[in-house]
């Protein structure tokens, strides 16, 4: 069961939402909350796996809310749901920790879909945000030296692309018949050798050089 807390100052919206999750079995909502600083008082007292995150609200915002999130409650994950593909909206959102970042015309099925993909580590992102964030990404500089990835077997590469594709590890390692341990090993290589923090700028990392490639989901 997916414990979910919805966060949205509109209470309608609240209320759609509500329906929409409940038509899921393996979906519980555990609250809701008006602002973020509602959001972290009710994390506290009901542990949720996520939290569906809108980000113009009083008190404290989604990007302020998010950011608090991941630093005191690391294992709950935040879902973006918004009206806003502003690049300021996106970007913030990212940088502060957000897992995913959906817009609220998704149709249900796919938000239902993402909500068990974010638990499950992979990155859902509306696709007219994607290209935006792709585009913030390619205007950063490049790391001082291609040995850096040259350094990358192919099967590391091949980890890559399924990192890229939004696998998990235990995906990962069944697709290639490996241990999901021995995925988590393959991984920090990668990042050591890439002297990237994270899987994502792992990634990216490898896209502008060419490496990998961008798949439709």
């Amino acid at each position: 069961m997916i414990r979910v807390l919805i966060c949205d100052d509109q209470a309608i919206a609240r209320h759609g939402l509500q329906m929409i999750l409940s038509t899921a079995p393996d979906l519980q909502i555990v609250g809701q909350a008006e602002d973020g600083q509602a959001a972290l008082d009710l994390i506290a007292q009901t542990n949720p796996d996520l939290v569906l995150m809108d980000l113009k609200m009083p008190k404290l915002n989604g990007v302020q809310a998010t950011r608090l999130i991941r630093q005191r409650f690391p294992h709950v994950h935040v879902l973006v749901l918004t009206t806003y593909d502003a690049d300021e909206w996106v970007f913030d959102a990212v940088r502060a920790g957000a897992n995913g970042y959906l817009l609220k015309d998704t149709p249900p099925p796919q938000l239902l879909a993402a909500i068990r993909n974010t638990v499950e580590g992979k990155t859902p992102v509306d696709p007219s945000v994607a290209g935006k964030i792709f585009s913030s990404f390619a205007k950063q500089p490049l790391p001082p030296s291609t040995k850096l990835v040259e350094a990358l077997s192919d099967r590391e590469i091949e980890v890559l692309q399924l990192m890229a594709d939004g696998f998990t590890n235990a995906e990962i390692g069944a697709q290639i018949h490996l241990s999901e341990g021995t995925v988590r090993n393959y991984i920090s290589t990668i990042l050591g050798k890439l002297q990237a923090k994270d899987r994502t700028q792992a990634v990216v990392m490898a896209i502008r050089y060419g490496l990998i490639e961008i798949h439709d989901q």
